[in-house]
């Protein structure tokens, strides 16, 4: 939602080069351009109209947001002024704020496609489906051959809100027979703020087979981030947890479009799991760094604390570092990678995967986005365990959106 352009007939040369320099992403030249007609004229609003959406094409978006603020104490009946405060709420993600902003302009002059265009991209944005329709139908009424409402009504119609995924799982160790699982889950998004994800597992081990059910549900926030509640249950037969419980903490921040950190996403989880000789409660800590061209840093740590049958109970920690990249990209087709290190992290959802030994695992995946709607991911991993024990991990999930 970027600010608004007035006409470019009989621009003034100045704002001709204030053009030319943000095409050239050159923000130095072009906000000295713009302070220099401001302080030539301060109580000029078109000037200082120009000084903000400079401020916000370059990412200086809280600067962007007082700007425009400052003018339309002055000037309230300008529907770009109005608009282009809407842009800047819409990339702090106020989308909220976004939308009175725009419901204003839209009051000024409801005869403008781009402002319904506007309008219809922050409802969507808040799980306004419905609505949001109705904003692109009247935008594409007043201009037929507006490719924005052309394009939001396309991504109305087909855009998947559910995700179901077959997965396997593998562990090879060199001491005792493999293990293998098997799962599918559904995961729902059913409004913008509400969804839900349900699994069911198979586990084979030593011969022994055990599966379980398990599901959560999630609530999202603009502001307040993301809150995940759930648990599990299911035919344990010694292998797996007889009951589990967790929830999961998720919040995220922006740095900045133009920073080398792009945001960071941070989120603190707590889970249980009771086996029927054992006791483990886990807490974990995860940051998600977002770095230039779709790379991603994950730091992990977790804290362990196990109580086994006629022993006092223990803490252990564990950490892991993973990093995501891009590889190829083919129209909608996508491959990317990660690799990743891990000390100490153990899978408490198994019995032989827990107790008392320390780990060294490397490993890495490749996802393939077929289109829109599938994808492929596959991973392996090899694990270092005291005593000179080994285990080689390896799985594959297929993912349908719809």
């Amino acid at each position: 939602m970027a600010a608004p352009l007035r006409s470019q007939t009989q621009q003034p040369e100045w704002q001709a080069e204030v053009r030319k320099y943000a095409e050239a992403r050159d923000w130095i030249s072009a906000m000295k351009i713009v302070d220099r007609q401001a302080a030539a004229a301060p109580q000029n609003m078109d000037v200082r109209a120009w000084r903000a959406r400079v401020l916000s094409w370059s990412g200086r978006l809280p600067e962007a947001e007082k700007e425009y603020l400052e003018i339309l104490k002055f000037s309230r009946n300008d529907p770009d002024d109005w608009m282009g405060l809407a842009g800047v709420y819409f990339r702090e993600e106020k989308v909220e704020e976004a939308l009175r902003a725009l419901d204003r302009a839209v009051e000024l002059d409801p005869q403008r496609a781009d402002l319904h265009a506007a309008r219809a991209r922050a409802l969507r944005a808040e799980g306004e489906q419905i609505e949001a329709r109705v904003e692109f139908q009247k935008a594409l009424r007043l201009d037929p051959d507006s490719a924005e409402a052309q394009a939001g009504l396309l991504s109305l119609r087909g855009e998947p809100r559910h995700e179901l995924r077959f997965s396997h799982d593998n562990d090879l160790f060199d001491f005792t027979n493999a293990n293998h699982a098997g799962w599918v889950s559904l995961a729902s998004q059913w409004t913008q703020h509400w969804g839900t994800n349900f699994a069911g597992s198979l586990y084979e081990r030593a011969g022994i087979r055990a599966g379980k059910f398990s599901g959560a549900v999630i609530g999202r926030s603009h502001r307040w981030g993301a809150l995940t509640a759930g648990g599990a249950a299911g035919h344990d037969n010694a292998v797996i947890p007889k009951s589990e419980a967790f929830f999961d903490v998720d919040h995220g921040w922006k740095t900045g479009e133009n920073n080398f950190v792009h945001s960071v996403e941070f989120s603190y989880a707590q889970h249980w799991y009771w086996y029927q000789q054992t006791r483990i409660l886990t807490l974990n800590g995860t940051a998600i760094v977002y770095l230039p061209r779709e790379w991603t840093l994950s730091l992990g740590a977790t804290g362990a604390r196990s109580a086994f049958s006629g022993t006092a109970a223990e803490w252990k920690p564990s950490g892991l570092a993973r990093l995501g990249f891009p590889l190829a990209s083919w129209d909608q087709r996508r491959l990317s990678g990660n690799i990743f290190f891990a000390a100490g992290t153990e899978d408490f959802a198994q019995i032989d995967q827990i107790g008392r030994f320390a780990s060294q695992t490397y490993g890495g995946g490749l996802r393939f986005q077929i289109n829109a709607r599938q994808d492929v991911t596959a991973y392996a991993s090899y694990q270092k365990r005291t005593q000179n024990r080994t285990d080689t991990n390896f799985g594959l999930s297929y993912g349908i959106h719809f």
